[in-house]
């Protein structure tokens, strides 16, 4: 029988909280090594996309925390801890837009040209192969469980993997062509993205 939110027995519940879990754990240790290392190159080559897409890292392993919470002990049969652990991972994706956006604007306007950063262009395609994979199997597990707020971390992971293509093609733009523009506005895309998707998840729904 397939496992549902209503439907699962408790031996496929317990197993299907466990991998939740697991997958939050995962996440959650690379999204640390990735946003720092995205934090650092960005400063170093003056990429306000790297510096974002970074944040943007740290956001999503608050989201794996938050999801280890929900399923922690007796919150794993919480409607109430879902509930609240969905709106907490919709609130994170509102915290990146204006810091984002804001600083893109301001390299557009000022012509800030950001240098060539081989460890971001490494780091981006690195995030783009392995994240589709997280966020595959997270909206699998929270579907089977009926949790949003799962659903909606998975689709975090699939919007890192998004980002990570917007801003490796800002990175190469500049270092083969010297188009710096393409960075900003990789950074707009940055905030956009994470305003929409913090929408939908704020409402228990997924966009893309």
């Amino acid at each position: 029988m397939t496992a549902t939110a209503s439907q699962a027995l408790p031996a496929d519940r317990d197993r299907l909280v466990r991998r939740a879990r697991l997958l939050a754990w995962g996440s959650l240790a690379w999204m640390t090594a990735e946003g720092v290392l995205a934090v650092v190159a960005g400063i170093a080559a003056g990429s306000i996309a790297l510096v974002g897409f970074g944040l943007d890292s740290a956001i999503e392993g608050l989201a794996s925390v938050v999801i280890i919470w929900r399923f922690w002990g007796a919150r794993a049969l919480s409607e109430r801890a879902e509930r609240r652990a969905q709106k907490l991972v919709a609130v994170q994706f509102f915290i990146l837009a204006p810091y984002v956006a804001a600083e893109a604007v301001r390299a557009l306007v000022t012509g800030h040209e950001p240098e060539s950063s081989p460890l971001g262009i490494g780091l981006t395609i690195v995030s783009a192969i392995l994240m589709p994979a997280f966020g595959l199997a997270k909206r699998r597990v929270g579907a089977a469980l009926g949790s949003a707020a799962t659903r909606a971390e998975g689709m975090q992971n699939m919007l890192c993997a998004y980002l990570s293509l917007a801003v490796l093609a800002g990175l190469l733009g500049n270092t083969l062509a010297g188009w710096w523009w393409l960075d900003p506005l990789a950074a707009l895309l940055i905030a956009y993205v994470a305003v929409r998707e913090g929408r939908e998840a704020w409402r228990g729904e997924e966009c893309c």
